[in-house]
């Protein structure tokens, strides 16, 4: 039976979305699992995957149309199905505003519209368009999957929950007869933790014409051409959105402290000379790793405020801000307590570079426990950061400087880098944040503990 599909939850604070391009045709038969278009949301370019069998009988939005949460994208059945009347309900339902906060029941008539979605917040029921020709059944009832030694779930959500580490018997599948599918295995790892929020570590190289989004409003234009008012991306508005949030609901405060950048520059240059044409290693992935080595030595800033607790995490995952031409994504290093310094360096050109290119899936972009924003390659000698809720902090890391220091009662030429640690009040005190950067600055000041 022909079915509505809305715009699904691709991302944890998606409200609304581009559709970028679509990889199937009206008329394509798709599966479970199949991708069927590629979406723009507040944080990286994300795959839409459909959840049901059917052929694609309509396609209700045009690539580059920003399409709110729910709204109807396109229309699935079987071939040679009369689709006037969804069609019709589909126009209506788009037409619409924003679904109110209470639901409106729908005529026992109606066509049903079903929201293929990862995530388990589905928008409120819209009421469809009077007197719909055709009667649609309702979708059956969601049934929890069998829990024991088989389990019910797609061959996509089963590879997924490999990938992420999640045990399918703990899922409630949502499919047809209480099958998990991707959107189930998705669900359970999604949540309010939001990256893209700081400063960037990376210079970004404007987007491609390949990644570019098709159609984007045009800049209203002041009568007297004082002045452009540029439309801000749905990314943009979310970081705006979030750092205010951040910054007036958590209680910041700041500590600086210097660290001589000499040793750690001598072992960088000796260890880039050992790996010769088979990588470079930057300051940044030094950086990465040292904090990653602290958070391990002082453990109770790898923590966050949960409102009547303080959680610490056993995973130490660190977040690094990098710069894209809509605004800010913070893709994760996880584990790089555990990491070689090779693998940190590979895994962070990765993640940067698909980043610029809004290639990250979801769970590469949350899940940090603690983020590194660097913007001493660009010449910023000192700067203070915003908190990435929940993390309870972050640092922010200046350029490396030639100084005057005093050695040994003599002034001398020395190599010095400012680091500024911005920390939430509730978490961490400023006795912990200062062990905490005591045992940073010895990683750095000692790099060969770094390879260890």
């Amino acid at each position: 039976m022909a079915q509505i599909i809305g715009l699904p939850k691709l991302s944890p604070t998606m409200e609304e979305g581009v559709l970028v391009r679509w990889t199937k045709k009206e008329g394509d038969k798709v599966s479970p699992g199949d991708l069927i278009a590629e979406v723009e949301t507040d944080k990286a370019n994300m795959d839409f995957n459909v959840e049901d069998d059917g052929v694609l009988l309509k396609l209700l939005v045009k690539e580059g149309d920003t399409v709110r949460l729910g709204a109807p994208v396109l229309i699935l059945g079987k071939a040679g199905e009369d689709i006037t009347a969804l069609v019709a309900q589909a126009a209506a339902l788009a037409a619409q505003p924003a679904a109110a906060s209470a639901p409106v029941p729908a005529p026992k008539e109606a066509p049903a519209v079903v929201a293929a979605k990862p995530a388990p917040v589905k928008p409120t029921p819209v009421a469809p368009a009077p007197k719909p020709a055709a009667k649609v059944a309702a979708p059956a009832a969601k049934v929890a999957a069998p829990v024991g030694d088989k389990v019910l779930a797609s061959p996509l959500a089963k590879s997924l929950a490999i990938e992420l580490g999640i045990d399918l018997r703990t899922l409630t599948g949502s499919g047809p007869g209480g099958r998990i599918v991707e959107r189930d295995v998705r669900a359970a790892v999604i949540s309010d933790e939001q990256v893209a929020l700081d400063t960037p570590v990376v210079e970004a190289e404007p987007t491609s014409s390949e990644t570019a989004i098709a159609v984007r409003a045009k800049p209203a234009v002041d009568g007297t051409g004082a002045y452009e008012d540029f439309p801000a991306s749905n990314m943009r508005k979310r970081i705006a959105a979030r750092l205010t949030e951040a910054k007036r609901d958590v209680p910041h405060f700041y500590l600086q402290r210097q660290i001589d950048a000499a040793p750690l520059l001598a072992f960088r240059e000796r260890l880039n000379a050992l790996l010769g044409d088979r990588g470079k290693v930057s300051v940044n992935d030094l950086v990465v790793k040292a904090v990653a080595l602290a958070l391990r030595r002082v453990p109770e800033c790898n923590a966050s405020w949960e409102g009547d607790a303080i959680r610490r995490y056993h995973g130490v995952h660190v977040g690094i801000a990098v710069a894209i031409d809509d605004g800010l994504v913070t893709p994760v290093v996880r584990d790089a307590d555990q990491k070689g310094l090779g693998s940190i360096s590979a895994e962070v050109r990765d993640l940067a570079d698909r980043a610029k290119r809004k290639g990250l899936k979801g769970h590469e972009i949350t899940g940090s426990t603690f983020t590194v924003s660097n913007l001493g390659m660009l010449g910023i000698e000192r700067f203070t950061a915003i908190l990435n809720p929940p993390e309870a902090g972050i640092l922010a890391v200046g350029a490396v400087l030639d100084v005057p220091v005093v050695k040994d009662g003599q002034v001398v030429a020395g190599k010095r880098m400012t680091v500024s640690m911005s920390c939430d009040h509730r978490v961490i005190d400023g006795a912990l944040g200062a062990r905490w950067l005591i045992a940073f600055a010895d990683l750095l000041e000692h790099p060969e503990s770094l390879a260890l």
